[in-house]
């Protein structure tokens, strides 16, 4: 779970490197893609330690201010608030970079970086339909101005479930994982819509075709039966 997971985001952040068109990319230069992927995961990490100490310093000379320049009581809470909400985007910034050393290691494991070629190789293949399935379920947005971090998140849970056999409730809930990790709020809320109406159109696409199917079947059926009577009756 945790090999795919990191997959996933490995191909994230190699997606952008992508072309822009669906033409054939050689496996060296889809390797290359996952190094520079891995090099943005250690890049990460660092700016992430050295914000979490800009942050944690900005903290204290609030706290220093709170004590020595505050005119009133209200100014001195104001300025401890802001201390603290200091602290704990140091808090959440230190607890994501501890994370990547995990990631950065996991991701240099073969069973990683297969996944991960796999997901840029059937994105990369399959852009342009992949693209208009998404649009079909879209709700007045248009696939170009979404946001790019959530448009190849998108992508990447709709890869997966057409051509990798991902399960569906699995591929919701790991494209939700992602875009809380590297987008916002609102854009997890609206990838878990997205991908609900594009799973709920793929079932009702499916039922559709049982559905002709039966009725195939069953005027085959009747034709049979008035082809025995008209036997029947010679």
């Amino acid at each position: 779970m945790q090999a795919r997971r990191t997959a996933r985001e490995l191909a994230l952040l190699g997606i952008s490197q992508l072309p822009a068109t669906s033409e054939r990319l050689e496996s060296q230069e889809l390797h290359d893609v996952l190094i520079a992927a891995v090099r943005t995961l250690t890049t990460e990490g660092q700016e992430s330690l050295e914000t979490a100490a800009t942050e944690l310093q900005r903290s204290s000379d609030r706290l220093l201010n709170s004590q020595i320049r505050a005119s009133d009581l209200q100014s001195s809470r104001t300025m401890v608030y802001e201390a603290i909400e200091l602290v704990q985007g140091a808090i959440n910034r230190l607890s994501t970079a501890i994370e990547l050393p995990e990631l950065v290691q996991l991701a240099n494991q073969q069973e990683v970086c297969n996944y991960a070629l796999e997901i840029l190789i059937q994105v990369n293949s399959h852009k342009a339909e992949i693209d208009q399935l998404l649009t079909d379920v879209l709700v007045d947005w248009q696939l170009n101005r979404l946001p790019r971090i959530d448009r190849d998140i998108l992508r990447i849970a709709v890869a997966e479930l057409m051509y990798l056999d991902l399960k569906e409730q699995v591929a919701i809930n790991e494209a939700i994982e992602l875009a809380k990790r590297y987008s916002d709020e609102e854009s997890y809320r609206f990838v878990n819509g997205v991908l609900r109406r594009f799973v709920d159109k793929l079932k009702a696409g499916e039922q559709g075709t049982g559905n002709r199917e039966q009725g195939t079947e069953n005027s085959e059926q009747r034709t049979e039966n008035r082809e025995q009577r008209t036997g029947n009756r010679q």
